[in-house]
């Protein structure tokens, strides 16, 4: 029988019982209304839970901008980003990694969107019949609903969206520039693909006035990004286990909580086409 010296014991119990009474928190960028959000991430907070034994507690927050803060703040320490988030995020905290990202998000597009009164027909082009219309991009730092489509708008039309558009807004977030288009306070908008397309599998009133007219190329976008200093606060080789239990989700309900058909590994190396995309709009330094 192996015997552990005491005073490894005494090191292994500490070890243990600091993780035990640290609570994991996490959270989310608010792309779609909060009730929703705390819907689908109370059952991951149950799950990592489970998997991590620790506890874990989701923690929403009211803006992309907040989520970044309370990361930085350690109020929370892992973060389920979008690509822009995310690199603010690592940049603001030393040592913090992307770990995990679903299959889908390596080739990630946004949406055009237009309401069905503008005339605007899909196309493989983009919509040069849109000058002059108004336009809402989703939340300021949104990847999906501002980054990469503002990027976009400046390559195809030569020039800012402000300058191509009569009007240019910003809804907050995916689901916002959805209704918004559709109720025709806005003729055009950029979006997630997948929010809007999961509002056409549950048969969404709003994709009746609102329809896809382009989307964007591939990009990289979302991503669970963790805190440098997890592993020194809950035991060596924590932020690996976090990184293995995303990995390893595979319960169809919350997969499609996000929506992802599953979790791979990532490495901030990824996002690096995100962050000079961001340098060159000036939208970090």
């Amino acid at each position: 029988m192996t015997r552990i010296a005491p005073l490894a014991l005494a090191a292994l119990l500490g070890s243990t019982s600091l993780a035990a009474a640290q609570t994991l928190y996490f959270s989310a960028i608010p792309d779609e209304d909060e009730t929703r959000l705390i819907e689908r991430f109370s059952a991951v907070a149950e799950y990592l839970k489970s998997e991590l034994g620790v506890d874990v507690e989701f923690v929403p927050v009211k803006s992309y901008a907040a989520s970044v803060t309370a990361f930085r703040n350690d109020q929370i320490q892992l973060a389920w980003f979008g690509g822009l988030t995310g690199v603010q995020a690592r940049l603001a905290v030393p040592d913090a990694r992307a770990i995990a990202q679903g299959k889908e998000d390596p080739i990630f597009v946004s949406y055009f969107i237009a309401n069905t009164e503008t005339g605007l027909e899909e196309s493989d082009t983009f919509p040069e019949a849109a000058k002059g219309m108004s336009f809402t991009f989703g939340a300021k730092t949104s990847t999906s609903g501002r980054l990469m489509p503002e990027y976009w708008i400046r390559q195809e039309t030569g020039e800012a969206p402000e300058a191509f558009f009569s009007k240019v807004g910003f809804s907050g977030d995916h689901s916002q520039t959805l209704r918004l288009v559709a109720s025709g306070a806005w003729d055009i908008g950029a979006l997630n693909f997948a929010v809007y397309d999961k509002a056409v599998e549950e048969g969404a009133p709003e994709v009746e006035t609102a329809k896809v007219i382009w989307q964007t190329p591939p990009y990289p976008d979302y991503n669970w990004t963790i805190r440098g200093d997890v592993d020194a606060r809950f035991g060596e080789g924590f932020a690996d286990k976090v990184q293995a239990a995303l990995i390893g989700m595979d319960d169809p309900d919350l997969l499609a909580a996000f929506p992802r058909e599953a979790f791979i590994p990532a490495a901030n190396e990824d996002f690096q086409p995100i962050e000079e995309t961001a340098k060159e709009l000036g939208l970090i330094e």
